[in-house]
Formats: structure tokens, C-alpha cells, sequence
């Protein structure tokens, strides 16, 4: 697998990101893992919180010089990235995975006899993957909207959102080009789960806007317009978090219909 090149290190000799471009306000750049300091940094973020249209003002031109953005929560009761615990060790590569394949796998580990009416209309056969959503807007300027709706505090999810950048190859990655490890107790390899956040990009131009030590929140340029779609999506969405199903809505057809048109999904595991 061909890496890109990482920009971070740049940073370190010059904080303002001018060399790459950029006006950046102060942040630090973060190489702590599990196991101790990686190699290279893993992402930067801002010493500040989010405002509204910072997504905009930064991401965008970031992207233009290799780097992603993503908002980070270091508001919760487990800090901020440097205190996560982040293990780039363990990820393999999205583009290595089968989507199907993986979401079947995630299926049939999850829908369990106990969660028969849970998973109602589906049985427990992977039943397939759902159609692709028709965009309602630009992915990108739909994740600035989100983004700035988690800034402003509209969303309640995040605390203390602050603007990150990540070396990434494309916004599905994210997680896995940071080690991210929230889903830990579901799966340690999360370039498995970016394999699904790839698919999602081509078929509903879901952006990763949010991180949190164990939640996601990706916005949505082409959400399901009729129930039957968005209960086909919900099927995705029990096998890649079970727990918003099991300890959120209380039921997968439940779920489905807060998907219609929905432009936000958030995920969180246990």
C-alpha cells in the first residue's frame, strides 16, 4: 500500500502552517499512542474551540495541502485526543476490506436470536446492501453545515468540538489514519469499519465530520427519501454499531424512520 506523504511535520518548525499554505490558529500536534510516541504526528487540532465557519475557513484550503478535517471532542469525561487511546498499530487498509463482506460478517455476529423483533423487517440473513441515496446538496458543504452545527451547539453530542487535521487519503479514512480505537470492544482493526464509511462516501456522500473518544458523527449529501430505503440503511447501520439499535431507538424499523432525509448520523459504541 502506497502512503501519502504527511504534512504534519511541517508544523513543528512552523506553527502557522504558512509553508503549507494555511493560517492556523494555535493548536498542538498530537503523536501519542498506547504504546507511547508514534513516529510522526498523527493529526493537529486547535488549542481553541470551534466556531462557526471554521470548517470552511480552514478545512477547505487544509485539504489542499493533504490534510483532512475533522472536529474532536475534548470536552468528555475521557479527554481530548492526547488522552485517547489511539493504536495506528493495528489498522490495516480500508481498500483491503469487501464491503459486503464485512457487513455480512457484522450481521450475522450481531443479529442474535434475543434480537429477533429488534431487527424486524429482516431476518437473520445479511439482507443486502441498501440503494444509493440521490445528493441533496454538495457532500462537503453539507459537512461545513454540520460542522458548524456542532460548533455552534445546536447538536448536543459534542462538548468542546475543536478543529482537527488528519493526513488522510480521503474523509472515510479518518479514523483509521489516527488509530482511532473507539469501537474497540467491536472491532480493534477500525480501517474495517472505514471500508463501510468508504462505501457510504460513493452512496450517500457522508463526510466524517465529528470524533469523539467513542463517538462518530458523519454528515449526509444523500440520505434515504422513502422508508423502505432507509430501513435497508438501518440494516447497515445495526451491523456496523449495534449499539444504536439495541441501546438507542429500541428497534431497527424504529430507527429507519429518523433516517429519511435525515443529513446527520451520529454512532456511538459502548
Amino acid at each position: 500500500m502506497a502512503t501519502l506523504p504527511n504534512p504534519l511535520p511541517k508544523l513543528a518548525t512552523d506553527p502557522s502552517g504558512r509553508t503549507l499554505g494555511l493560517q492556523l490558529p494555535p493548536g498542538r500536534l498530537i503523536d501519542v499512542t498506547d504504546d507511547g510516541p508514534w513516529h510522526e504526528p498523527l493529526l493537529w487540532h486547535a488549542d481553541k474551540a470551534a466556531a462557526g465557519g471554521t470548517w470552511k475557513a480552514l478545512g477547505t484550503p487544509a485539504a489542499r495541502a493533504g490534510l483532512l478535517p475533522v472536529l474532536v471532542d475534548v470536552g468528555g469525561a475521557q479527554g481530548g485526543p492526547v488522552d485517547w487511546r489511539l493504536m495506528p498499530e493495528l489498522m490495516s487498509y480500508p481498500g483491503d476490506h469487501d464491503v459486503e463482506e464485512l457487513l455480512a460478517e457484522y450481521w450475522e455476529d450481531s443479529a442474535e436470536e434475543e434480537l429477533a423483533e429488534e431487527i424486524e423487517p429482516f431476518g437473520f440473513e445479511w439482507p443486502g446492501l441498501a440503494p444509493a441515496g440521490s445528493a441533496t446538496a454538495d457532500p462537503d458543504t453539507r459537512a461545513a453545515q454540520v460542522a458548524d452545527s456542532l460548533a455552534e451547539g445546536t447538536e448536543s453530542w459534542f462538548k468542546e468540538p475543536r478543529l482537527a487535521l488528519v493526513p488522510a487519503r480521503r474523509s472515510a479514512d479518518i479514523p483509521a489514519a489516527i488509530g482511532w480505537t473507539g469501537p474497540l470492544n467491536y472491532d480493534n482493526d477500525v480501517a474495517r469499519l472505514c471500508t463501510i464509511l468508504r462505501s457510504w462516501e460513493d452512496r450517500f456522500g457522508i463526510r466524517v465530520v465529528g470524533l469523539g473518544f467513542d463517538t462518530l458523527v458523519v454528515s449526509v449529501a444523500a440520505p434515504p427519501t422513502t422508508l423502505t430505503d432507509a430501513e435497508a440503511l438501518a440494516a447497515e447501520h445495526f451491523a456496523f454499531c449495534p449499539d444504536n439499535i439495541t441501546q438507542g431507538s429500541g428497534g431497527l424499523q424504529a430507527y429507519a424512520k429518523d433516517l429519511v432525509g435525515d443529513h446527520t448520523w451520529y454512532f456511538w459504541w459502548d
